[in-house]
């Protein structure tokens, strides 16, 4: 499976975004890539927060555009954006919000963080971000409403490998990767923009090593570039090693994941076979 990875630099204005999106598939497409990733908060992002001002309808010029890119080609995109919260609950296929406002003429109180994948022209496949970014003095649960645990977890087959889907803080938490696993994912793809800080880099290179080996998976963690972010996309084997890493600047890239490689780091670290712990959605009680 050849992967493109756009370490975009996402600004507030969504129309310029969208010119950046197109010369990330121009370029995807150049190299004949089976997946093209774009970040966390693709379609708008401003660094001081993102909330329900930069929420956009699935039918809404940002999905419009990847449909309209895919509509023709095998390439399949993953992207994050910012979409109304009318999901609430919903699993990876029940995101059909079309309109930003109710009836009333009124905007919702808070969005959703979610990763959508499209392919054929269509939407194939959303994710609603479950872990709600409420760490190192971010309130992430002021502006989004959360994702449902329980939900379908959002696995799709690219190429000859199947591709599980997360975002951003979702990587500090084992189970989430392991659940995609349990469900059939070699890829983990990770949509991201990681807040930049001291020792955050070192923490996302760690955390997706650490995601790669212990579910014996390629992880795919594509940041964003810019203020406020920390850029460093990667690309991890499923033995750990780092096969690609971009920078601080925002950048276009391709690779190759070998499947054959994969199962073979399987056969030769079998701890998914070996583990003795399930996992399951977490209920609280209110």
């Amino acid at each position: 499976m050849r992967v493109t990875i756009a370490q975009l630099e996402v600004s507030a204005d969504h129309g310029a975004n969208l010119v950046v999106v197109r010369q990330a598939f121009a370029e995807a497409a150049r190299v004949r890539a089976d997946l093209l990733v774009l970040p966390e908060y693709a379609s708008g992002y401003d660094p001081r927060g993102v909330g329900v001002e930069h929420a956009e309808p699935l039918t809404g010029p940002f999905v419009r555009l990847l449909r309209e890119q895919t509509a023709t080609t095998g390439m399949t995109i993953v992207a994050g954006m910012v979409t109304t919260a009318d999901h609430e609950g919903a699993g990876h296929d029940a995101v059909h919000d079309d309109a930003v406002h109710d009836d009333a003429g009124r905007a919702p109180a808070r969005a959703s963080n979610v990763v959508v994948v499209v392919r054929g022209g269509e939407v194939v496949g959303s994710y609603a971000k479950v872990h709600l970014y409420d760490a190192f003095g971010h309130r992430e649960s002021d502006r989004f409403q959360a994702g449902d645990p329980a939900a379908e977890p959002l696995v799709v087959p690219v190429g000859d490998l199947t591709v599980g889907v997360m975002t951003c803080y979702d990587l500090r938490f084992p189970e989430s990767a392991r659940r995609l696993v349990d469900a059939g994912a070699q890829v983990l793809v990770v949509p991201a923009a990681w807040a930049a800080g001291p020792g955050k880099v070192e923490q996302w290179t760690v955390l997706a090593r650490a995601r790669a080996i212990e579910n014996t998976c390629a992880v795919l963690a594509v940041g964003q570039a810019g203020k406020g972010v920390s850029g460093h996309s990667l690309l991890v084997g499923p033995d750990g090693a780092i096969g690609c890493e971009l920078g601080d600047s925002a950048a276009v890239t391709s690779a190759d994941i070998d499947a054959a490689g994969i199962m073979t780091e399987r056969e030769r670290n079998p701890s998914l076979a070996n583990r003795r712990y399930g996992v399951v959605p977490l209920v609280r009680t209110v």
